[in-house]
């Protein structure tokens, strides 16, 4: 079985929603959008792409499917992400899309979709999820993610969708990678290891 792979943008909080713009996700009021933008950095673009270059499925939530489908088609050439997204093949997980999807290569799941994810899992070595919120939180919940790629940013929002919502199932995690970068941002790389270890403090 191949690995599941999530890359989210969060704040120092916790926070993962609409990090790319101010009408990226304005639900609940959130009026923080576009977070993110401050801390844009050549380097760690680069090292998010190295990181990205080695997935052979892309699996996403309706609300990004439906802003990655809005701009990569026709993404500048320049960008390197372009060519990889348009290439490999992509999963949406969606209620309500029907195929033919717009955005070539790209199906939709069926439901339960857990079970379409293991599905998925089974036919590809890395299968990457980016943003999608909260398919993240099922596919958390159902414990099919084996790996957490974050990019944690040097900002407290109070407020917004976090990451590790309510009814996240605890879980245990080893880190595997760490850089910071001079603008504050941290790029925490861990895999999951099962559940947490208690004990007490004497």
């Amino acid at each position: 079985m191949g690995k599941l792979i999530v890359t989210e943008f969060t704040t120092l909080d916790g926070v993962a929603q609409s990090p790319g713009g101010p009408d990226e996700d304005r639900d609940g009021g959130f009026g923080h959008g576009g977070w993110h933008a401050p801390f844009l950095d050549p380097d760690a673009g680069k090292a998010g792409f190295e990181a990205a270059r080695s997935m052979d499925a892309l699996l996403l939530g309706r609300h990004t499917y439906d802003v990655f489908a809005g701009f990569w088609p026709n993404g500048p050439e320049e960008l390197p992400f372009t060519a990889l997204l348009n290439s490999v093949p992509k999963y949406v997980a969606s209620r309500t899309l029907t195929e033919p999807l717009s955005w070539q290569g790209s199906t939709v799941l069926a439901q339960p979709v857990e079970e379409s994810v293991a599905a998925v899992k089974e036919h590809h070595e890395e299968v990457h999820v980016i943003g999608s919120l909260g398919l993240v939180q099922s596919l958390l919940r159902a414990g099919l993610v084996d790996r957490l790629d974050l990019w944690v940013d040097p900002v407290v929002l109070g407020s917004g969708k976090k990451l590790f919502g309510d009814g996240v199932p605890p879980a245990a995690l080893r880190l595997i990678e760490s850089v910071s970068y001079a603008n504050g941002m941290l790029h925490l790389v861990y895999d999951t290891a099962g559940e947490p270890s208690y004990g007490a403090i004497s």
